[in-house]
């Protein structure tokens, strides 16, 4: 199946982008809730974040306390790094086994971290969800209820917009409304369902 890879910077829409996908049919891996998946309770994933990071990362019910670990590693590239090391290969092997069971026209691989981890290796195209870093921030702080300090650390945390849109091969400008967001989705989605006829057909020569 023909995969796209949809990144973008956080607070970019990329969860509004990816849901008008599927409205249209596409299939969806979302890594957002595969992170989640990894970590739940019980996952060997959740006992190494534990063991590096302390139980200040555990809350009461012995599950994940996101936002301890958020500054944690928010503020600390070095203990990023080590967050990553144990997330990122498991999140990675259950996104592709996700994929490779997706059934629709094509499938939308939403990866947040596309462009720092090299998933783009495992998709057709990159889609890049781009806008403005100062609507980022207003989106951001609206979101999380947190201040402009924090929204430029988590901002910070990511590859800049520059790197993320050197590796797109389209791109979605959410800056607009959300009419014209929708527009651009529904072209790029007749453009990949004729990409995907067209895999399938060389496929089809090939066998």
């Amino acid at each position: 199946m023909l995969r796209i890879g949809l990144t973008g910077g956080i607070a970019s829409g990329k969860s509004t982008v990816a849901d008008m996908f599927v409205e249209l049919g596409a299939a969806l891996v979302d890594t957002d809730a595969v992170a989640r998946q990894v970590v739940a309770r019980g996952e060997p994933a959740l006992d190494e974040v534990r063991q590096t990071f302390g139980d200040t990362v555990i809350d009461d019910r012995g599950e994940l306390d996101r936002a301890a670990l958020r500054k944690i590693v928010f503020s600390d590239a070095d203990r990023r790094r080590e967050l990553e090391a144990i997330l990122h290969p498991r999140i990675r092997e259950r996104t592709l086994a996700l994929l490779d069971r997706a059934r629709g026209p094509y499938a939308i691989a939403a990866v947040p971290l596309l462009v720092e981890t090299g998933f783009a290796q495992h998709v057709a195209r990159v889609l890049v969800v781009d806008c403005s870093v100062d609507i980022q921030l207003e989106r951001l702080m609206r979101r999380d209820q947190i201040d402009r300090n924090a929204a430029e650390a988590a901002i910070g945390a990511q590859a800049g917009r520059a790197a993320r849109l050197a590796a797109a091969d389209d791109v979605i400008d959410t800056g607009g409304t959300q009419a014209s967001t929708r527009r651009q989705v529904e072209n790029l989605h007749a453009s990949y369902l004729e990409l995907a006829r067209n895999c399938r057909a060389r496929q089809r020569r090939a066998e």
